[in-house]
């Protein structure tokens, strides 16, 4: 009864894990490259106005994502305890601290949100169409912030992941690889460095993870976890 439990919370780990990537590459990756693409204030607002129904869409899909999230902390959590109770506790605290960061960032789509759709024409000048620029940008640094988080949770789960055997151990090491990705883009992006090589390293590092997350996805939900040797 208890291999059964685990082999359904394994699948069901999965499964969510998957929706994850899905709702968060449209919402993270696509949204924002078609709504935030100007770095003119009246333009960018305009742009929002025109496609308020996406912006809509990103902050829902936002919203669904933290659900996921929460739920699927706790799953992985469970799963990797027995490997090693304290990584797998700091890996858990980890991913939460990330999701109750992208709660607070909500906030910097919301505000806009409101500033678009409301009366605001109290405001002077181009303010509104200022503010809104401030908070979007502020949105995309709230990304980095929690993208620090989740590179350290997700090296501690690569571990777990390499440790446990569950599925094969290779997948755990691309996953460790690929954590440089978001917490080195996340400091560069953070304290405004630059370098000529940054972008290539990051993307590259960023494959590592894309390739090892989405491949753990889909052997958790198809074929759950096998036994350690």
């Amino acid at each position: 009864m208890e291999a059964q439990l685990h082999q359904q919370q394994a699948r069901l780990a999965g499964g969510l894990y998957l929706l994850i990537a899905i709702i968060g590459g449209f919402c993270i990756g696509y949204i924002p490259s078609v709504l935030f693409g100007s770095p003119d204030a009246l333009e960018l607002t305009n742009n929002i106005l025109k496609n308020l129904g996406l912006f809509k869409i990103a902050i829902l899909g936002d919203l669904m994502v933290i659900l996921i999230e929460l739920f699927l902390s706790v799953i992985l959590y469970k799963l990797f305890r027995s490997i090693h109770d304290t990584i797998s506790r700091v890996a858990l605290y980890a991913r939460l601290g990330m999701v109750m960061i992208m709660g607070a960032n909500l906030l910097n789509y919301l505000i806009p949100f409101y500033l678009i759709i409301s009366d605001t024409s109290a405001l002077p000048g181009q303010q509104k169409e200022a503010l809104t620029q401030l908070f979007i940008e502020g949105h995309q640094f709230g990304v980095f912030v929690w993208g620090f988080f989740f590179g350290i949770h997700l090296l501690l789960l690569g571990y777990l992941v390499f440790r446990s055997r569950y599925v094969p151990r290779i997948l755990g090491v691309l996953m460790m690889i690929g954590s440089l990705g978001y917490t080195v883009e996340s400091m560069f992006k953070l304290t405004f460095t630059s370098h000529p090589i940054e972008s290539v390293v990051i993307n590259i590092l960023l494959g590592f993870a894309i390739i090892g997350e989405v491949t753990f996805a889909i052997w958790m939900l198809i074929k759950g976890v096998r036994k350690s040797d």
